[in-house]
């Protein structure tokens, strides 16, 4: 059996079963800690409360109980003046966002984990929304689990916003990508369930680059959703089997329906009455294909 690597003062050439204690020993981590939660208790939700999205404010889910949820996932509106966003000013988005991810951790049992797609925006000055959630995710208890960046330049339309065409005088970038944020409520690990992930797709999808193709606004009659490639990737690396899944902004419902044909339940909120009726319909065309 090879042995496995351990932190050198001159790099390894790979990592396997690798013992990192000498780096977290480091001054680097010297005042940070994990947050902890002691209450390890779960509240099962009853039947008449999962797989509904309800019409109201993810900022009060009255109807969920602490500690009754596993995993969160969703893409908040990005407040760019699309159809369903309020055009908020930044820190009323910010706001939104710090009530909304408050109730979420109330709610997420220890060791559940959160999900968050979000894109950085603007260019006169760019606007770095990642860094702001990342902050009010931390003040709010979340332990940091790392970033993965969608690439989605294969499906990428086209795009001017290049500033000073061919010149130093004021080139701008072109984002061909966004973010997934993740983050664990208290524990890192969870008690183990049935997994719903193989060894090749687990080596994949635990790299920090995705490449998927975006969604088309017109099939989902949304204009801004995700592709449900996204969801179902992070409902398989992220929970297990029979889980529930929160989405506080469900929109089209693309995360519920990922739950469903993972075989996990799924709790949604939206404010908008015309969203949450076309995430139904989809929702009841994918369970009548699936329990039919």
């Amino acid at each position: 059996m090879r042995k496995g690597t351990e932190t050198s003062s001159f790099g390894v050439s790979a990592r396997i079963g690798h013992n990192a204690d000498k780096f977290y020993q480091s001054n680097l981590y010297k005042g940070i800690e994990l947050t902890e939660e002691t209450d390890f208790t779960i509240n099962r939700l009853n039947t008449d409360i999962t797989n509904k999205i309800f019409f109201h404010s993810s900022e009060s889910m009255i109807e969920l109980p602490n500690n009754s949820v596993h995993l969160m996932i969703t893409s908040p509106p990005y407040n760019v003046t699309k159809e369903y966003d309020e055009n908020l000013t930044l820190q009323q988005y910010l706001s939104l966002i710090e009530r909304v991810m408050k109730e979420t951790y109330r709610v997420l049992i220890n060791g559940g984990r959160a999900c968050i797609n979000i894109a950085n925006v603007g260019r006169k000055p760019y606007i770095p929304l990642t860094d702001y959630i990342n902050q009010i995710m931390t003040e709010i208890g979340f332990n940091n689990r790392g970033q993965i960046i969608w690439d989605k330049a294969a499906s990428a339309g086209g795009s001017c916003a290049w500033g000073s065409w061919q010149s130093a005088s004021n080139p701008s970038l072109r984002d061909v990508h966004e973010y997934i944020l993740v983050y664990s409520k208290g524990s890192l690990k969870r008690v183990k369930g049935v997994d719903t992930i193989s060894k090749i797709v687990f080596l994949e999808w635990t790299k920090s680059i995705w490449k998927m193709n975006t969604e088309s606004a017109r099939r989902v009659n949304h204009p801004a959703p995700f592709p449900e490639e996204l969801p179902h990737r992070l409902i398989n690396l992220y929970s297990f089997e029979n889980d529930v899944v929160l989405d506080p902004f469900m929109g089209s419902g693309t995360t519920a329906i990922a739950a469903i044909k993972n075989g996990r339940r799924f709790v949604g909120y939206d404010i908008s009455e015309e969203y949450i009726k076309i995430a139904n319909n989809r929702i009841a065309c994918v369970s009548n294909s699936l329990f039919k």
